[in-house]
């Protein structure tokens, strides 16, 4: 009896263990945020969150400099005030959203007068990728890219 007792503790000492290590394994990186440093707060979360639609979450700091939206299902973008100027900023250097319609979302940039443009620059045109996806490219209140698809991945 003592044989199976001390076989059974050992057992379950090593898969106590074992269960130990698994928990431990290394994990891949995966995306958390982006940070935009933005020169009007107010401006910038209205563009996000009226025009584009992010849904807002709250941000820890309480600060009035910070605005989080909720863009994945563990992903967030933030938007912090302070930058004196908005900058250039290459167009392939850009955020990206997919959508279900295309077309509601140049609705919504129409309605606020709101310029696009297709990746070679045609003003109120769109771009077909080589897989089908369609996509448009505008900037944010700080000159930020942003793409617009309809990439149903």
């Amino acid at each position: 009896m003592k044989k199976i007792i001390r076989i059974s503790l050992l057992a379950f000492v090593l898969l106590a263990c074992k269960l130990a290590v698994m928990g431990q394994e290394k994990r891949k990186p995966s995306f958390n945020h982006m940070a935009l440093y933005v020169t009007n707060l107010q401006k910038s979360t209205w563009f996000y969150k009226d025009v584009l639609g992010l849904d807002s979450m709250p941000e820890p700091f309480h600060d009035g400099r910070h605005s989080w939206f909720k863009v994945g299902e563990h992903s967030q973008l933030h938007l912090i005030s302070g930058a004196t100027a908005a900058r250039e900023h290459e167009k392939d250097t850009h955020l990206c959203f997919s959508v279900g319609q295309l077309s509601d979302v140049i609705t919504q940039l129409d309605k606020y007068h709101i310029p696009y443009e297709n990746w070679a620059g045609e003003k109120q045109k769109q771009t077909r990728r080589a897989d089908g996806v369609m996509q448009i490219y505008l900037k944010d209140p700080d000159g930020f890219w942003v793409e617009i698809n309809d990439d149903k991945f």
